[in-house]
């Protein structure tokens, strides 16, 4: 009875709770600025990565919950009924072609308004928010540039901001040419070393105009701000359902219990001056959102309303809904001086012996693929042009997205889960093999007779195709094409293409089963080559990656490198033919040349070269230790070494080394073997490798990186140009990332290092030169991947260590001289020679063209000038990009201006039209150039005159390049 009385008395409680006089709230969401207030702009938001603990399908369709909660359709489909609600409320985002393409024509119109009112406002606008420390430039570019020409033809919208508030430290190229040579008035960001954070807090300069390039200087610098935490809203205003948070609503009914309008708004309030008194001007911004948020629209605009309404009827500040550009706008019309920044946001640690560093080496398997691929996408674009672009198919296109998205700051990055990193490189595999049936299908083309007149005569078909191109294993010695017996009168043909704007001699090295052949130009002539034998472990790797890539041994393994020099005229190739010797005795073929090698004896050392060029090895550790260069005079003592740094296991301050942080313990030195993994593991300890360049050079603590392969930045070891350093990880907090290459000098020579991918650098002791190679770790790091870095290849049950083959080039020159090799050769290893094979008769052969000249025979690009982008866009319109590849005073010879002919470039076409754009190529360079926005700079010296090329002549036809200048083209040929 005393039971049945209580839920009686409940009852009627609850009764009475609910009919009590609750009346419809009109919440009042009209606010704009205010002047003399401190304004709150509500910049609601969420970051959804393409890929990191789920694949990027996984996150759109929101399977595999288990791992993560997170449905990037549900946040989209979400998104728009509550924008309708409320025409004042506002949203951004940045990841939204998947979505687009699945709605009805309905939805698109409604969205379509949603962006024109501003209430939905696109922003960065790339396919991904690119990593800016593993990503080349030109990756970089060319991601974004489908972003924006997709965002371009849909919307006719042109983003305003950049918006990369996750990536782990910000580069240079960044700022200047993903930021203001797209257009962007303003970039932001969340990711910067704690140290400098707390000093920026201080000092009110989290927000600066930010000069990322010393050759293009203010014509192209941006108005940056790191925000105060990271890029989530302030602490308790989180509002995101089964979130697993607590932070409490607004509580505005007065006939429930825990009312707290006045305690909501008096925290709103003090969270606002809070922040106000570390930024400039009255105008905050607070991002209202973080991960995958939003899935629940209206359970983050309720809050945001009611807040907007009692924060405002309060009056002491004011908030209202607000997007990155009105809050650019606003920054502006303030007329204040600004602070200026220079260079990069590299390294970053987000606390006491966190450094980000160890992602510049994570994953160096899928950053060399990544790396390679984006070489061929250059290459198979350039040939898609030439032969003409098919709508039906094969087509570049799912390379080109495959590509995109691995440069998201979790792909290249190497920071995913594993089964998301095989996702990716599932993706560009697809891609490549997609892009391999153009270059066989424009190569076919090209080299038929008929083509001999010029290019792009897609009507005519032909019997001999260049149809076996797969060799996409060579650097594990594996290639298919080249390991086929030529005793019984078939010809290996070769076709070499050179990408690259001028002409070019390297060295083609290809497997072969039998040293009895012969190679010869295109010509005919019979041309030196080298017999290299296969090292035992070289075929021991090919035997065991290949049966894991292929299920199976190859039926044959061959016993030699063929080696032999190509020469390759500028954008065009050459062909080379393989065959028998004929019954010639060994040797009886191409010359058998070996490698000047001379012993020593009385020194123990090991020369290598009879040249000009002379390298010396020690005969008991194998290992380099003297360089000599009579043409250059330069003659200097360079160990090179091997160890590896122990991967700290955080059991001391819980903070391991893992995917993102480098947290070295001790270091050890490795014996010199042929070969160097997989990393032993069975010590229970993680192993990160690095290579060590040492000599005599006296460096005085400073030495040189690139910026995402394009500008250098002077580094000073153990020092920051903002603030004054705390060193408490002397290693890990002076590592740099590293795209191009990493140098360091004295007064007399230049010590420099170039590679093949993305990696981690440094200069820890002066005169040295250090690289990090691979990683394979036991711990997680504690940053949300929840998984060691511990990457095997596997066969059946049988899993070993991943082994890396890679390379790394080296070069000792005189002081002032070293650029020329590091810009020229640079882009020569980006763009490597693309190789086709094809089986022929010789008879058949001969038919075909041997050579072909995309350009005038008698023309080439400038040594300084690189083409980027050679690209057919849809209605027949080419998208053309040109950049100089040195900075201003970097060489005396080559920082000057270059011209390009492009009547010479394109002679075999006639120029209709041509319109100089945006980088991305979303809009006139001459709009772009009228809408941007001028700040002041405090305290900025006057600094020199700024050159770029003028406006381009449309009769003459001659694109002038300043120093680091890029300049866009969409090019209308007449038919």
């Amino acid at each position: 009875m005393a039971i049945r009385a209580w839920l009686l008395l409940f009852m009627a409680v609850a009764l009475f709770s609910w009919t009590g006089h609750s009346k419809f709230i009109a919440y009042n969401t009209t606010s704009t600025i205010v002047n003399g207030k401190i304004n709150v702009h509500l910049v609601p938001h969420t970051h959804d990565d393409v890929g990191w603990l789920k694949t990027i399908d996984q996150y759109y369709v929101g399977s595999n919950n288990s791992i993560q909660d997170a449905c990037v359709q549900n946040v989209l489909d979400s998104l728009v009924p509550a924008l309708l609600a409320d025409k004042n409320r506002k949203f951004i985002y940045a990841f939204f072609q998947r979505w687009w393409d699945e709605q009805s024509e309905v939805v698109k119109s409604t969205v379509k308004k949603l962006v024109n009112s501003g209430q939905l406002e696109l922003i960065n606008g790339g396919m991904c928010m690119h990593d800016e420390a593993a990503t080349h430039y030109i990756d970089m570019i060319d991601q974004t540039t489908l972003g924006h020409r997709f965002i371009k033809a849909e919307f006719n919208v042109t983003p305003r901001i950049g918006w990369q508030i996750d990536p782990f430290g910000h580069s240079a190229v960044q700022a200047y040419l993903l930021g203001a040579e797209v257009g962007f008035d303003s970039f932001f960001f969340g990711r910067i070393d704690y140290q400098d954070r707390a000093k920026r807090k201080n000092d009110k300069t989290l927000e600066v105009v930010w000069r990322g390039s010393k050759s293009l200087g203010s014509s192209s610098q941006i108005f940056a701000g790191a925000f105060p935490e990271n890029y989530e809203p302030p602490s308790r205003f989180y509002y995101e359902v089964n979130s697993g948070t607590d932070d409490p609503i607004v509580q505005d009914n007065p006939n429930l219990f825990d009312y707290n309008v006045m305690e909501r708004v008096n925290q709103f309030v003090a969270a606002a001056i809070s922040q106000a008194n570390i930024t400039r001007t009255n105008h905050v911004m607070w991002t209202m959102g973080t991960d995958f948020q939003y899935q629940y629209a209206r359970t983050w605009f309720r809050q945001m309303d009611k807040f907007i309404h009692y924060v405002n009827q309060d009056g002491r500040v004011n908030a209202l809904y607000s997007t990155p550009s009105i809050y650019t706008d606003a920054k502006h019309a303030a007329d204040e001086y600004w602070p200026l920044k220079s260079e990069d946001y590299f390294p970053y640690a987000d606390k006491q012996n966190a450094y980000w560093t160890g992602y510049f080496t994570s994953r160096p398997a899928l950053k060399g693929y990544v790396r390679v691929t984006s070489a061929y996408y250059l290459a198979a674009r350039q040939l898609e042009f030439f032969r003409g672009k098919s709508k039906a198919g094969p087509n570049t296109d799912y390379l080109a997205d495959a590509l995109a998205i691995a440069q998201h700051h979790d792909a290249v990055s190497g920071t995913s889960k594993q089964h998301v990193a095989d996702d990716y490189a599932k993706r560009i595999a697809i891609g490549y093999s997609e892009a391999e049936k153009v270059v066989a299908a424009s190569l076919s083309q090209l080299t038929n007779s008929a083509s001999k007149t010029g290019y792009n005569h897609s009507s005519i078909k032909y019997q001999q195709e260049i149809n076996d191109l797969k060799c996409p294993l060579l650097n594990i010695s594996y290639c298919p094409p080249s390991e086929v017996d030529l005793s019984k009168g078939k010809n290996l043909v070769i076709v070499v293409y050179n990408p690259l704007g001028w002409k070019r001699e390297d060295v083609v090295k290809i497997p072969i089963v039998d040293e009895n052949v012969v190679v010869k130009d295109f010509r005919g002539k019979e041309i030196e080559s080298q017999f290299i034998p296969l090292s035992h472990v070289s075929v021991a790797i090919r035997k065991y990656h290949a049966k894991a890539y292929l299920g199976k041994l190859p039926k044959v393994t061959p016993r030699y490198w063929l080696a032999f020099s190509a020469i390759v005229p500028p954008l065009g190739f050459s062909t080379y033919t393989v065959s028998s010797a004929k019954g010639a005795a060994a040797g009886g073929g191409s010359e058998k040349e070996s490698v000047n090698v001379s012993a020593r004896n009385e020194d123990h050392k090991i020369q290598v070269g009879s040249g000009n060029l002379k390298l010396f090895y020690s005969k008991k550790s194998g290992q380099l230790t003297k360089y000599i260069n009579k043409r250059s005079m330069v003659d200097e003592s360079v160990e090179q070494s091997f160890g590896y740094y122990s991967g700290d296991d955080g059991s001391v301050d819980m903070q391991a080394s893992g995917a993102y942080i480098f947290r070295p313990n001790l270091t050890y030195p490795i014996r010199y073997e042929k070969k160097i993994g997989p990393i032993p593991i069975n010590d229970g300890i993680g192993k990160e490798i690095v290579t060590k360049i040492s000599s005599s050079l006296k460096s005085n603590k400073k030495f040189y990186t690139d910026s995402n392969g394009r500008d250098f930045i002077e580094r000073i070891r153990d020092y920051r140009k903002d603030w004054n350093l705390e060193v408490n990880q002397p290693v890990a907090g002076n590592y740099y990332p590293i795209n191009l290459g990493i140098y360091t000098k004295d007064k007399s020579s230049e010590l420099s290092l170039l590679v093949d991918r993305a990696v981690g650098g440094s200069s820890i002791v002066d005169g040295q030169l250090e690289l990090m190679l691979h990683r394979r770790l036991l711990e997680d790091d504690d940053r949300g991947v929840a998984e060691a870095l511990n990457e095997t290849v596997c066969i059946a049950d049988n899993c070993q260590g991943l082994t890396i083959v890679g390379k790394y080039y080296l070069r000792v020159d005189p002081l002032g001289e070293g650029a020329k090799w590091r810009r020229s050769y640079g882009q020569e290893l980006y763009s490597p020679f693309l190789l086709a094979f094809t089986e022929q008769d010789e008879h058949n052969w001969n038919s075909h063209v041997p050579t072909f000249y995309g350009m005038s025979p008698s023309y080439a690009l400038p040594d300084n000038v690189a083409i980027l982008t050679l690209q057919e866009l849809e209605g027949g319109k080419v998208l053309l990009r040109l950049a100089h590849l040195y900075e201003v005073g970097e060489d005396k010879d080559l920082s000057i201006m270059a011209s390009v002919e492009l009547k010479k470039v394109f002679n075999n076409k006639k120029i209709n039209s041509i319109e100089e754009t945006s980088l991305s190529a979303n809009q006139k360079r001459s709009e772009m150039e009228k809408k941007r926005l001028v700040w002041k700079v405090k305290g900025s010296s006057k600094e020199p005159k700024v050159l770029r090329g003028r406006p381009i002549d449309q009769k003459n036809l001659v694109v002038e390049l300043f120093p680091m200048e890029i300049r866009t083209f969409i090019i209308n040929f007449y038919s």
